[in-house]
């Protein structure tokens, strides 16, 4: 595994973003399954991209779409938070409910008592995790929100506060009209860097970043069980799962010692898509190096000297009775605990585990925001 310091800036921001996540994520599930509410397994990038733009009142599919930078994919999420009982679209039964067919852009967008309490929970929470970052890594984290603000305030792009948890490509993003902001969270600080870079490197790579950055990356001409991919990346098993988008980079065989499973090892293709992932996340950052006055350079210091201590490993340790914690909970929308709830415990406590163990190595580099994780790593 490399050391922090050898690895590309987007996976060492990745891998921040992801811890930062998780912890929020804990405390923002304890507190909701405090209250008499459904929804207590959502994450973050929810609120940062969709939930928040609610909080004033109800609004129409066509507004939320404007508003979010999403578009038509925005469709995709409001199915799931439906499905979830957090909002209420057109009301009675509608073909597609729970998922984005037929939602039409007239359409208003309400909360559900559930969502309701959602959105009670987050804007107190992010500050209380920004300042325990603060406290827990000191001058670091003050270099390093001062670094990210730099790079910042520099992007020449309208992006969103969070991570867009697309898979595939990335969506296009109109130049930027919006003044900077001072005191953003440091999640969205960490989100638009990150976006920032990885639409820089998508603009060179016919490959996108998230599967270069995590199952090509640690795939070699030496065959793996397919169960390995999610402990060596990071990642969920649904997204880190072998897809049609992987094909052409990998080859698949049967295990000859078993008789059955998967090994898989990257194709020729996949061999030239990796070294291109380390020549062009080299190449940015060489570029952002050149144009931002120090801030790069300080901003994988900062990181670096996050990544390598101990104290990260503070947050990711999960709050009792959470999910992660190994409590069992109905999956998001239902009541009842059934085998695939306790199966997604048990990855997450996984997960966790080795993320606590050592966040350096087990974080990925970079974030696949899992549905069935309400959005979350």
């Amino acid at each position: 595994m490399l050391s922090a310091p050898q690895k590309p800036l987007s996976a060492l921001l990745s891998q921040a973003l992801v811890a930062y996540t998780v912890e929020l994520d804990g405390e923002f599930e304890r507190r909701m399954l405090a209250m008499p509410s459904r929804g207590a397994r959502l994450s973050l990038v929810v609120w940062l991209n969709l939930l928040r733009f609610l909080v004033d009142g109800p609004v129409s599919v066509g507004t939320l779409a404007s508003r979010t930078l999403a578009g038509e994919q925005v469709k995709h999420p409001l199915g799931c938070l439906e499905r979830w009982r957090l909002i209420l679209l057109q009301p009675g039964k509608r073909d597609g409910f729970g998922s984005g067919r037929a939602i039409r852009a007239d359409w208003p967008v309400q909360l559900t008592a559930s969502g309701q309490m959602a959105i009670s929970i987050w804007p107190d929470l992010i500050e209380e995790i920004d300042a325990r970052w603060s406290k827990r890594f000191g001058d670091g984290a003050s270099q390093l929100r001062a670094a990210l603000e730099a790079i910042e305030r520099h992007i020449d792009l309208e992006l969103p506060q969070g991570l867009p948890s697309a898979i595939l490509k990335l969506p296009d993003f109109a130049p930027r009209k919006s003044a900077a902001e001072d005191g953003l969270p440091l999640a969205v600080l960490l989100s638009r860097v990150l976006l920032a870079f990885a639409l820089e490197f998508e603009r060179d790579s016919r490959t996108p970043i998230s599967l270069c950055a995590n199952t090509i990356r640690i795939l070699g001409d030496q065959a793996i069980p397919e169960t390995e991919i999610p402990k060596r990346t990071g990642c969920s098993n649904e997204t880190a799962g072998v897809g049609w988008q992987l094909k052409p980079y990998i080859v698949v065989e049967t295990d000859p010692a078993r008789g059955r499973g998967k090994l898989l090892r990257l194709s020729e293709a996949g061999i030239r898509t990796q070294h291109n992932y380390r020549r062009l996340t080299r190449e940015i950052e060489e570029r952002w190096l050149e144009s931002s006055s120090g801030a790069t350079e300080e901003l994988r210091e900062s990181l670096a000297a996050l990544l390598t201590g101990r104290r990260l490993s503070e947050g990711l340790k999960p709050p009792p009775a959470t999910t992660r914690a190994g409590a069992a909970s109905p999956a998001l929308g239902r009541r009842d605990i059934g085998p695939a709830a306790r199966q997604r415990m048990r990855d997450l406590v996984a997960q966790t585990e080795a993320f606590v163990r050592d966040p350096a190595g087990a974080l990925p580099h970079y974030p696949l925001w899992d549905m069935n994780r309400g959005f979350g790593p």
